[in-house]
């Protein structure tokens, strides 16, 4: 049944309550208002706990007499699984259809690849368009400084 007739908790919440009901009368007056605040609830809680044991010790008594138990419950759940035997020719139907799948995901990964590697030899040649511009911006610089060193030594 277990220790004191499993209303351990209650007995250590209500000499817990017992013990702050006795600082109620020791505390100074000031702390009057708080320390009954908390008796108050400590007992509470005594209260509660040993209704909550006498409920489960009901239910459990309940339970009992009338043969429920809880292994019974889930063994019963255990039994219901639901089993399909499938043949050959279904199996290997079932194969031949996924085979067929992952081979059309494997073109379409192919296809994939193949886009993606255009796109990254375009960047490339955008990338060297740019720097073609560049070179033809700066070339450009390079004349007009040029065309200035010119004027400027013949004047």
């Amino acid at each position: 049944m277990g220790y004191l007739r499993n209303q351990l908790a209650t007995v250590v919440v209500s000499a817990f309550a017992a013990f702050l009901t006795g600082m109620y009368f020791v505390l100074p007056p000031i702390l009057n208002f708080f320390m009954l605040v908390v008796v108050i609830v400590t007992w509470f809680l005594a209260v509660m706990c040993w209704i909550v044991q006498k409920g489960t010790d009901y239910s459990h008594r309940h339970s009992q007499q009338h043969g429920y138990s809880e292994k019974k419950s889930s063994a019963s759940l255990v039994t219901s699984t639901y089993t399909k035997t499938v043949s050959l020719d279904e199996l290997t139907k079932f194969k031949e259809s996924f085979t067929v799948e992952l081979n059309e995901l494997k073109d379409e990964v192919k296809l994939k690849d193949g886009e993606i590697s255009n796109l990254r030899q375009q960047i490339a040649n955008l990338q060297t368009q740019v720097q073609i511009e560049a070179l033809k911006v700066e070339l450009a610089n390079l004349k007009v400084l040029a065309a200035k060193e010119k004027s400027s030594k013949r004047k």
